[in-house]
Protein backbone atom coordinates (compact mmCIF):
# COMPACT_ATOMS: atom_id res chain seq x y z
CA UNK A 1 0.00 0.00 0.00
CA UNK A 2 1.42 3.29 -1.04
CA UNK A 3 1.21 6.46 0.63
CA UNK A 4 -1.59 7.62 -1.47
CA UNK A 5 -3.40 5.04 -0.67
CA UNK A 6 -3.33 5.81 2.87
CA UNK A 7 -4.04 9.17 2.24
CA UNK A 8 -7.35 8.56 0.54
CA UNK A 9 -8.32 6.18 2.70
CA UNK A 10 -7.22 8.37 5.88
CA UNK A 11 -11.00 9.17 6.40
CA UNK A 12 -12.25 5.35 7.15
CA UNK A 13 -8.53 4.86 9.18
CA UNK A 14 -9.63 7.78 11.82
CA UNK A 15 -12.94 6.41 12.03
CA UNK A 16 -11.47 2.79 12.94
CA UNK A 17 -8.66 4.02 15.23
CA UNK A 18 -11.36 6.30 17.30
CA UNK A 19 -13.34 4.03 17.75
CA UNK A 20 -10.76 1.49 19.66
CA UNK A 21 -9.99 4.56 21.19
CA UNK A 22 -13.08 5.00 22.61
CA UNK A 23 -13.61 1.49 24.04
CA UNK A 24 -9.57 1.54 25.35
CA UNK A 25 -10.98 4.80 27.79
CA UNK A 26 -13.73 2.42 28.99
CA UNK A 27 -10.90 0.33 30.37
CA UNK A 28 -9.23 3.30 32.03
CA UNK A 29 -12.40 6.28 32.85
CA UNK A 30 -15.86 5.65 32.11
CA UNK A 31 -16.71 9.57 31.64
CA UNK A 32 -19.58 10.37 29.16
CA UNK A 33 -18.30 13.22 28.32
CA UNK A 34 -14.80 12.14 27.32
CA UNK A 35 -16.22 9.44 24.78
CA UNK A 36 -18.71 11.93 23.14
CA UNK A 37 -15.58 14.11 22.87
CA UNK A 38 -13.26 11.32 21.71
CA UNK A 39 -15.81 10.33 19.32
CA UNK A 40 -16.55 14.29 17.56
CA UNK A 41 -12.59 14.58 17.06
CA UNK A 42 -12.38 11.79 15.68
CA UNK A 43 -14.66 12.06 13.30
CA UNK A 44 -13.67 15.84 12.77
CA UNK A 45 -10.06 14.52 11.70
CA UNK A 46 -11.76 12.43 9.58
CA UNK A 47 -13.36 15.36 8.16
CA UNK A 48 -10.32 17.15 7.60
CA UNK A 49 -9.21 14.60 6.16
CA UNK A 50 -11.41 14.76 2.86
CA UNK A 51 -9.30 17.62 1.76
CA UNK A 52 -6.09 15.91 1.55
CA UNK A 53 -7.62 12.89 -0.22
CA UNK A 54 -9.15 15.28 -2.90
CA UNK A 55 -5.31 15.95 -3.84
CA UNK A 56 -4.33 12.63 -5.06
CA UNK A 57 -8.11 11.32 -6.32
CA UNK A 58 -9.07 9.44 -8.20
CA UNK A 59 -7.46 6.45 -6.97
CA UNK A 60 -8.56 3.25 -6.69
CA UNK A 61 -7.52 0.58 -3.90
CA UNK A 62 -7.12 -2.29 -4.78
CA UNK A 63 -10.09 -3.57 -6.84
CA UNK A 64 -12.47 -3.57 -3.96
CA UNK A 65 -12.20 0.65 -3.51
CA UNK A 66 -12.64 3.97 -5.99
CA UNK A 67 -11.82 7.16 -4.20
CA UNK A 68 -13.03 10.11 -6.24
CA UNK A 69 -15.04 13.42 -6.06
CA UNK A 70 -18.09 11.36 -6.04
CA UNK A 71 -17.00 9.21 -3.08
CA UNK A 72 -15.64 12.33 -0.91
CA UNK A 73 -18.83 14.35 -1.26
CA UNK A 74 -20.92 11.69 0.14
CA UNK A 75 -18.22 10.69 3.02
CA UNK A 76 -18.60 14.50 3.78
CA UNK A 77 -22.28 14.00 4.48
CA UNK A 78 -21.59 11.09 6.57
CA UNK A 79 -19.15 12.23 8.72
CA UNK A 80 -20.71 16.00 9.37
CA UNK A 81 -24.01 14.09 9.95
CA UNK A 82 -21.95 11.80 12.57
CA UNK A 83 -20.75 14.81 13.93
CA UNK A 84 -24.33 16.45 14.64
CA UNK A 85 -25.49 13.12 15.91
CA UNK A 86 -22.78 12.84 18.41
CA UNK A 87 -23.27 16.28 20.22
CA UNK A 88 -26.66 15.74 20.19
CA UNK A 89 -26.20 12.14 21.29
CA UNK A 90 -24.55 13.69 24.50
CA UNK A 91 -27.56 15.60 26.11
CA UNK A 92 -29.86 12.65 25.39
CA UNK A 93 -27.85 9.91 26.97
CA UNK A 94 -26.73 12.25 29.99
CA UNK A 95 -28.78 10.96 32.84
CA UNK A 96 -30.18 7.92 31.20
CA UNK A 97 -27.48 4.95 31.05
CA UNK A 98 -24.58 4.21 32.80
CA UNK A 99 -22.88 2.28 29.69
CA UNK A 100 -22.06 5.04 27.41
CA UNK A 101 -18.19 4.37 25.64
CA UNK A 102 -20.20 1.43 23.59
CA UNK A 103 -22.85 3.45 22.19
CA UNK A 104 -20.48 5.54 21.06
CA UNK A 105 -18.04 3.02 19.31
CA UNK A 106 -20.90 1.94 17.71
CA UNK A 107 -21.61 4.97 16.17
CA UNK A 108 -18.12 5.24 14.93
CA UNK A 109 -17.93 2.23 13.58
CA UNK A 110 -21.57 2.66 11.76
CA UNK A 111 -20.29 5.83 9.98
CA UNK A 112 -16.71 3.77 9.36
CA UNK A 113 -19.33 1.13 7.61
CA UNK A 114 -21.39 4.15 5.19
CA UNK A 115 -17.85 4.94 4.21
CA UNK A 116 -16.45 1.44 3.20
CA UNK A 117 -19.87 1.61 0.91
CA UNK A 118 -19.52 4.63 -0.92
CA UNK A 119 -16.28 3.85 -1.34
CA UNK A 120 -17.25 0.03 -2.58
CA UNK A 121 -16.98 -0.61 -6.50
CA UNK A 122 -16.75 -4.43 -5.66
CA UNK A 123 -19.01 -6.88 -4.47
CA UNK A 124 -16.76 -7.65 -1.20
CA UNK A 125 -16.45 -4.66 -0.15
CA UNK A 126 -20.03 -3.61 -0.72
CA UNK A 127 -21.34 -6.31 1.61
CA UNK A 128 -18.58 -5.56 3.88
CA UNK A 129 -19.88 -2.03 4.50
CA UNK A 130 -23.41 -2.92 4.37
CA UNK A 131 -22.72 -5.63 7.66
CA UNK A 132 -20.70 -3.40 9.18
CA UNK A 133 -23.13 -0.67 9.22
CA UNK A 134 -25.87 -3.11 9.89
CA UNK A 135 -24.75 -5.13 12.75
CA UNK A 136 -23.76 -1.81 14.60
CA UNK A 137 -27.51 -0.75 14.18
CA UNK A 138 -28.29 -3.50 15.70
CA UNK A 139 -26.89 -2.84 19.05
CA UNK A 140 -27.90 1.11 18.83
CA UNK A 141 -31.49 0.57 17.88
CA UNK A 142 -32.17 -1.49 21.16
CA UNK A 143 -28.75 0.15 22.99
CA UNK A 144 -31.65 1.21 25.94
CA UNK A 145 -32.55 -2.12 26.09
CA UNK A 146 -34.52 -0.91 29.51
CA UNK A 147 -37.38 0.17 27.23
CA UNK A 148 -39.22 -2.82 25.87
CA UNK A 149 -40.02 -0.98 22.59
CA UNK A 150 -36.34 -0.18 21.96
CA UNK A 151 -35.50 -4.29 22.22
CA UNK A 152 -38.52 -5.08 19.90
CA UNK A 153 -37.00 -2.25 17.31
CA UNK A 154 -33.38 -3.71 17.80
CA UNK A 155 -34.53 -7.44 17.10
CA UNK A 156 -37.24 -6.79 14.46
CA UNK A 157 -34.34 -4.93 12.38
CA UNK A 158 -32.03 -7.89 13.18
CA UNK A 159 -34.55 -10.20 11.38
CA UNK A 160 -35.67 -8.37 8.33
CA UNK A 161 -31.55 -6.90 7.68
CA UNK A 162 -30.67 -10.77 7.83
CA UNK A 163 -32.94 -11.28 5.29
CA UNK A 164 -32.10 -8.61 3.23
CA UNK A 165 -28.42 -9.40 3.98
CA UNK A 166 -29.17 -12.98 2.36
CA UNK A 167 -30.86 -11.48 -0.53
CA UNK A 168 -28.25 -9.52 -1.47
CA UNK A 169 -25.58 -12.64 -0.89
CA UNK A 170 -27.60 -14.39 -3.48
CA UNK A 171 -27.99 -11.87 -6.14
CA UNK A 172 -23.89 -11.52 -5.67
CA UNK A 173 -23.58 -15.12 -5.73
CA UNK A 174 -25.47 -15.25 -9.23
CA UNK A 175 -23.31 -12.26 -10.84
CA UNK A 176 -20.45 -14.03 -9.53
CA UNK A 177 -21.54 -17.33 -11.85
CA UNK A 178 -22.51 -15.39 -14.71
CA UNK A 179 -19.46 -13.27 -15.02
CA UNK A 180 -16.85 -15.15 -12.63
CA UNK A 181 -16.18 -11.62 -11.17
CA UNK A 182 -17.33 -9.42 -8.35
CA UNK A 183 -16.07 -6.27 -9.47
CA UNK A 184 -19.29 -3.81 -10.53
CA UNK A 185 -17.55 -2.80 -13.83
CA UNK A 186 -16.72 -6.33 -15.00
CA UNK A 187 -20.38 -7.09 -14.87
CA UNK A 188 -21.85 -4.15 -17.47
CA UNK A 189 -20.71 -6.68 -20.12
CA UNK A 190 -23.75 -9.30 -19.46
CA UNK A 191 -26.40 -6.92 -20.13
CA UNK A 192 -25.94 -7.95 -23.67
CA UNK A 193 -26.04 -11.58 -24.40
CA UNK A 194 -27.72 -14.97 -22.92
CA UNK A 195 -26.84 -14.23 -19.31
CA UNK A 196 -28.89 -11.28 -19.22
CA UNK A 197 -31.77 -12.69 -17.43
CA UNK A 198 -29.64 -14.16 -14.98
CA UNK A 199 -28.45 -10.69 -14.54
CA UNK A 200 -31.31 -8.89 -13.85
CA UNK A 201 -32.28 -11.81 -11.59
CA UNK A 202 -28.82 -11.02 -9.37
CA UNK A 203 -29.54 -7.46 -9.53
CA UNK A 204 -33.23 -7.66 -8.68
CA UNK A 205 -32.47 -9.60 -5.86
CA UNK A 206 -29.57 -7.36 -4.60
CA UNK A 207 -31.88 -4.18 -5.08
CA UNK A 208 -34.24 -6.18 -2.65
CA UNK A 209 -31.73 -6.09 0.04
CA UNK A 210 -30.74 -2.24 -0.92
CA UNK A 211 -34.88 -1.28 -0.61
CA UNK A 212 -35.15 -2.74 2.72
CA UNK A 213 -32.14 -0.68 4.23
CA UNK A 214 -33.84 2.66 2.24
CA UNK A 215 -37.64 0.96 3.21
CA UNK A 216 -38.84 1.64 0.11
CA UNK A 217 -42.36 -0.26 -0.16
CA UNK A 218 -42.91 -3.26 -0.44
CA UNK A 219 -39.76 -3.25 1.87
CA UNK A 220 -40.45 -0.75 4.24
CA UNK A 221 -42.72 -2.92 6.76
CA UNK A 222 -39.87 -2.24 9.48
CA UNK A 223 -39.55 1.28 9.63
CA UNK A 224 -42.68 2.74 11.42
CA UNK A 225 -41.65 0.33 14.40
CA UNK A 226 -37.82 1.34 14.74
CA UNK A 227 -38.45 4.36 14.15
CA UNK A 228 -40.36 4.69 17.08
CA UNK A 229 -38.57 1.98 19.64
CA UNK A 230 -35.36 3.47 19.22
CA UNK A 231 -33.69 6.03 21.29
CA UNK A 232 -33.93 9.66 18.62
CA UNK A 233 -30.24 9.97 18.50
CA UNK A 234 -30.54 6.35 16.31
CA UNK A 235 -33.36 7.01 14.85
CA UNK A 236 -32.02 10.24 13.26
CA UNK A 237 -28.93 8.10 12.24
CA UNK A 238 -31.39 5.14 10.48
CA UNK A 239 -33.00 7.96 8.96
CA UNK A 240 -30.04 10.26 7.22
CA UNK A 241 -26.66 8.86 7.24
CA UNK A 242 -27.41 5.33 6.40
CA UNK A 243 -29.46 6.34 3.60
CA UNK A 244 -26.82 8.92 2.41
CA UNK A 245 -24.45 5.91 2.52
CA UNK A 246 -26.64 3.41 0.56
CA UNK A 247 -27.64 5.95 -1.86
CA UNK A 248 -24.04 6.52 -3.26
CA UNK A 249 -23.69 2.64 -3.18
CA UNK A 250 -26.85 2.17 -5.54
CA UNK A 251 -26.03 5.25 -8.09
CA UNK A 252 -22.39 3.60 -7.63
CA UNK A 253 -23.55 0.37 -9.00
CA UNK A 254 -26.11 1.78 -11.22
CA UNK A 255 -23.67 3.80 -13.30
CA UNK A 256 -20.90 0.78 -13.02
CA UNK A 257 -22.87 -2.35 -13.80
CA UNK A 258 -24.59 -0.46 -17.02
CA UNK A 259 -27.95 -0.97 -14.94
CA UNK A 260 -29.02 2.18 -15.90
CA UNK A 261 -28.56 1.13 -19.93
CA UNK A 262 -31.31 -1.74 -19.05
CA UNK A 263 -34.96 -0.64 -18.90
CA UNK A 264 -36.35 -3.45 -16.54
CA UNK A 265 -33.90 -1.68 -14.46
CA UNK A 266 -35.05 1.65 -14.33
CA UNK A 267 -38.97 0.75 -14.67
CA UNK A 268 -38.52 -1.82 -11.40
CA UNK A 269 -37.22 1.09 -10.07
CA UNK A 270 -39.84 3.55 -10.88
CA UNK A 271 -42.62 1.29 -9.66
CA UNK A 272 -40.82 1.53 -6.58
CA UNK A 273 -40.75 4.99 -6.29
CA UNK A 274 -44.50 5.27 -7.32
CA UNK A 275 -45.31 3.24 -4.54
CA UNK A 276 -43.56 4.57 -1.48
CA UNK A 277 -44.48 8.04 -2.45
CA UNK A 278 -48.17 6.77 -2.43
CA UNK A 279 -48.10 4.15 0.86
CA UNK A 280 -45.41 6.70 2.33
CA UNK A 281 -47.85 9.86 2.77
CA UNK A 282 -51.17 8.31 2.97
CA UNK A 283 -49.92 5.99 6.06
CA UNK A 284 -48.21 9.73 7.19
CA UNK A 285 -51.92 11.16 7.18
CA UNK A 286 -53.40 8.98 10.03
CA UNK A 287 -50.47 9.16 12.37
CA UNK A 288 -50.66 10.77 15.29
CA UNK A 289 -46.82 9.34 17.23
CA UNK A 290 -44.43 12.01 15.61
CA UNK A 291 -41.59 9.12 15.30
CA UNK A 292 -44.01 6.74 13.37
CA UNK A 293 -45.23 10.32 11.26
CA UNK A 294 -41.92 10.99 9.90
CA UNK A 295 -40.83 7.32 9.60
CA UNK A 296 -43.69 7.35 6.84
CA UNK A 297 -42.50 10.85 5.96
CA UNK A 298 -38.93 9.08 4.67
CA UNK A 299 -40.56 6.59 2.74
CA UNK A 300 -42.22 8.96 0.76
CA UNK A 301 -39.16 10.83 0.55
CA UNK A 302 -37.20 8.05 -0.39
CA UNK A 303 -39.98 7.67 -3.18
CA UNK A 304 -38.99 11.22 -4.41
CA UNK A 305 -35.36 10.29 -3.99
CA UNK A 306 -35.76 7.38 -6.55
CA UNK A 307 -37.73 9.76 -9.08
CA UNK A 308 -34.10 11.74 -9.77
CA UNK A 309 -32.25 8.03 -9.51
CA UNK A 310 -34.32 7.05 -12.68
CA UNK A 311 -33.95 10.11 -14.26
CA UNK A 312 -30.28 8.79 -14.30
CA UNK A 313 -28.93 11.62 -16.27
CA UNK A 314 -26.51 14.03 -14.80
CA UNK A 315 -29.00 16.27 -13.80
CA UNK A 316 -30.88 13.51 -11.88
CA UNK A 317 -27.94 12.24 -10.37
CA UNK A 318 -27.07 16.27 -9.39
CA UNK A 319 -30.41 16.20 -8.22
CA UNK A 320 -30.03 12.76 -6.06
CA UNK A 321 -26.60 14.81 -4.43
CA UNK A 322 -28.25 17.93 -3.24
CA UNK A 323 -31.68 15.63 -2.00
CA UNK A 324 -29.44 13.96 0.05
CA UNK A 325 -27.72 16.62 1.57
CA UNK A 326 -30.77 18.93 2.36
CA UNK A 327 -32.77 15.89 3.47
CA UNK A 328 -30.28 15.39 5.84
CA UNK A 329 -29.58 18.45 7.22
CA UNK A 330 -33.51 19.50 7.52
CA UNK A 331 -34.03 15.86 9.20
CA UNK A 332 -31.32 16.56 11.73
CA UNK A 333 -32.98 19.49 12.99
CA UNK A 334 -36.71 18.10 13.34
CA UNK A 335 -34.62 15.32 15.32
CA UNK A 336 -32.90 17.81 17.24
CA UNK A 337 -35.93 19.31 18.39
CA UNK A 338 -37.32 16.29 19.55
CA UNK A 339 -34.51 15.18 21.55
CA UNK A 340 -34.35 18.35 23.34
CA UNK A 341 -37.65 18.08 24.32
CA UNK A 342 -36.91 14.48 25.84
CA UNK A 343 -35.97 13.61 28.74
CA UNK A 344 -33.85 10.64 31.08
CA UNK A 345 -36.75 7.65 30.25
CA UNK A 346 -39.81 9.79 28.42
CA UNK A 347 -39.39 11.28 24.60
CA UNK A 348 -41.54 13.32 23.29
CA UNK A 349 -43.55 10.98 20.82
CA UNK A 350 -47.36 12.38 20.33
CA UNK A 351 -47.95 15.05 18.27
CA UNK A 352 -49.70 16.76 21.11
CA UNK A 353 -46.78 16.54 22.91
CA UNK A 354 -45.59 19.54 20.63
CA UNK A 355 -48.90 21.81 21.29
CA UNK A 356 -47.46 25.07 21.78
CA UNK A 357 -43.90 25.08 21.14
CA UNK A 358 -43.46 28.18 19.75
CA UNK A 359 -45.02 30.04 22.55
CA UNK A 360 -43.59 27.93 25.05
CA UNK A 361 -40.04 28.29 23.38
CA UNK A 362 -39.85 30.44 20.22
CA UNK A 363 -36.27 29.44 19.05
CA UNK A 364 -37.21 26.09 19.47
CA UNK A 365 -40.13 26.47 18.07
CA UNK A 366 -39.03 28.72 14.96
CA UNK A 367 -36.08 25.92 14.30
CA UNK A 368 -38.84 22.85 13.96
CA UNK A 369 -41.16 25.47 12.16
CA UNK A 370 -38.56 26.09 9.52
CA UNK A 371 -37.31 22.27 9.30
CA UNK A 372 -40.99 20.77 8.55
CA UNK A 373 -41.45 23.99 6.29
CA UNK A 374 -38.65 22.56 4.37
CA UNK A 375 -39.74 19.26 4.46
CA UNK A 376 -42.83 20.22 2.77
CA UNK A 377 -40.92 22.08 0.01
CA UNK A 378 -42.10 25.54 0.80
CA UNK A 379 -40.29 28.27 -0.90
CA UNK A 380 -36.87 29.98 0.38
CA UNK A 381 -36.14 26.49 1.90
CA UNK A 382 -34.15 23.56 0.73
CA UNK A 383 -36.87 21.39 0.52
CA UNK A 384 -37.93 24.31 -2.07
CA UNK A 385 -35.40 23.37 -4.11
CA UNK A 386 -34.94 19.62 -3.60
CA UNK A 387 -38.55 19.29 -5.08
CA UNK A 388 -37.69 22.20 -8.33
CA UNK A 389 -34.45 19.70 -8.72
CA UNK A 390 -36.25 16.41 -9.12
CA UNK A 391 -39.34 17.92 -11.42
CA UNK A 392 -36.22 19.37 -13.53
CA UNK A 393 -34.25 16.28 -14.15
CA UNK A 394 -37.68 14.10 -14.37
CA UNK A 395 -38.71 16.26 -16.86
CA UNK A 396 -35.33 16.18 -18.67
CA UNK A 397 -35.49 12.50 -18.81
CA UNK A 398 -38.90 12.08 -20.27
CA UNK A 399 -40.40 10.61 -17.04
CA UNK A 400 -43.85 12.69 -16.77
CA UNK A 401 -45.57 9.95 -14.90
CA UNK A 402 -43.46 9.91 -11.87
CA UNK A 403 -43.56 13.94 -12.43
CA UNK A 404 -47.12 13.63 -11.98
CA UNK A 405 -47.18 11.08 -9.29
CA UNK A 406 -44.46 13.43 -7.57
CA UNK A 407 -46.51 16.43 -7.37
CA UNK A 408 -49.70 14.80 -6.73
CA UNK A 409 -47.87 13.42 -3.33
CA UNK A 410 -45.81 16.38 -2.88
CA UNK A 411 -49.29 18.70 -2.24
CA UNK A 412 -50.66 15.34 0.01
CA UNK A 413 -47.77 15.63 1.88
CA UNK A 414 -48.44 19.03 3.04
CA UNK A 415 -51.27 17.92 4.95
CA UNK A 416 -49.68 16.32 7.77
CA UNK A 417 -46.50 18.88 7.42
CA UNK A 418 -49.06 21.43 8.35
CA UNK A 419 -50.59 19.78 11.21
CA UNK A 420 -47.42 19.43 12.89
CA UNK A 421 -46.76 22.89 12.19
CA UNK A 422 -50.58 24.20 13.63
CA UNK A 423 -49.89 21.91 16.37
CA UNK A 424 -46.36 23.72 17.48
CA UNK A 425 -48.84 26.97 16.66
CA UNK A 426 -51.52 26.29 19.10
CA UNK A 427 -52.89 27.79 22.11
CA UNK A 428 -55.45 26.46 24.40
CA UNK A 429 -59.06 27.70 23.72
CA UNK A 430 -60.11 28.43 26.33
CA UNK A 431 -57.56 31.00 27.22
CA UNK A 432 -54.38 32.94 24.96
CA UNK A 433 -52.10 30.84 26.63
CA UNK A 434 -50.43 28.59 24.75
CA UNK A 435 -51.02 24.59 25.99
CA UNK A 436 -48.86 23.10 28.68
CA UNK A 437 -48.41 19.72 27.65
CA UNK A 438 -45.23 20.28 25.78
CA UNK A 439 -42.29 19.64 27.62
CA UNK A 440 -39.66 22.77 27.79
CA UNK A 441 -36.16 21.98 25.89
CA UNK A 442 -33.26 21.52 27.73
CA UNK A 443 -30.95 23.83 25.90
CA UNK A 444 -27.08 23.38 26.09
CA UNK A 445 -24.77 25.37 24.25
CA UNK A 446 -23.45 22.87 21.63
CA UNK A 447 -26.89 21.72 20.67
CA UNK A 448 -27.43 25.28 20.32
CA UNK A 449 -24.44 25.48 18.09
CA UNK A 450 -25.79 22.86 16.00
CA UNK A 451 -29.22 23.73 15.62
CA UNK A 452 -28.51 27.03 14.75
CA UNK A 453 -25.89 25.58 12.25
CA UNK A 454 -28.90 23.05 10.66
CA UNK A 455 -30.91 25.88 10.22
CA UNK A 456 -28.67 28.59 8.63
CA UNK A 457 -28.07 25.44 6.32
CA UNK A 458 -31.43 24.76 5.33
CA UNK A 459 -32.14 28.41 4.53
CA UNK A 460 -28.89 28.99 3.13
CA UNK A 461 -29.64 26.60 0.79
CA UNK A 462 -33.10 27.13 -0.11
CA UNK A 463 -31.71 30.98 -1.17
CA UNK A 464 -28.44 30.82 -2.31
CA UNK A 465 -27.69 27.34 -3.25
CA UNK A 466 -25.57 27.53 -6.77
CA UNK A 467 -22.22 27.22 -4.67
CA UNK A 468 -23.32 24.05 -3.21
CA UNK A 469 -24.75 23.12 -6.64
CA UNK A 470 -21.30 23.02 -8.54
CA UNK A 471 -19.72 20.78 -5.76
CA UNK A 472 -22.26 18.74 -6.79
CA UNK A 473 -21.72 19.00 -10.26
CA UNK A 474 -18.13 17.60 -10.10
CA UNK A 475 -18.46 15.06 -7.98
CA UNK A 476 -21.72 13.45 -10.62
CA UNK A 477 -19.22 14.49 -13.54
CA UNK A 478 -16.76 12.34 -12.10
CA UNK A 479 -19.35 9.72 -12.00
CA UNK A 480 -20.84 9.16 -15.20
CA UNK A 481 -17.52 9.89 -16.63
CA UNK A 482 -17.16 6.00 -16.37
CA UNK A 483 -20.24 5.47 -19.05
Amino acid sequence: MTLEDIIVLLPALILAVGALVVMLLAAWNRSHSMASRTTAISQALALTGVPFAANVVPRSVTSLFLVDEFTLFYAALILIGGIGITILSHGYLDGKLDRHNEYYALLLLASLGGLVLVMSVHGASFFLGLELLSVSLYVLLAYTREEPRALEAGIKYLLLSAAASAFVLFGLALLYFLTGKLAFAAMQSSLEGTGRTVFLVGLALILTGIGFKLAVVPFHLWAADVFQGSPIPVTAFVATISKIAVVGLLLRALVHTGGYADEAVTDALGILAIASMFVGNLLALIQENVKRLLAYSSIAHLGYLLVAVVAGSALGTEAVGFYVAAYMVTMLGIFGVLILLSKPYFETERVEDLAGLLWRDPLAGSIWVIAVLSLAGVPLTAGFVIKFYVVVAGLSSDRWLLVLFFVVNSVIGLFYYLKLIRVALARDPESSEPQRRVMVPRWNWSDGLILASLILAIIWLGIYPIPFIDVIKQATEVLLAVV
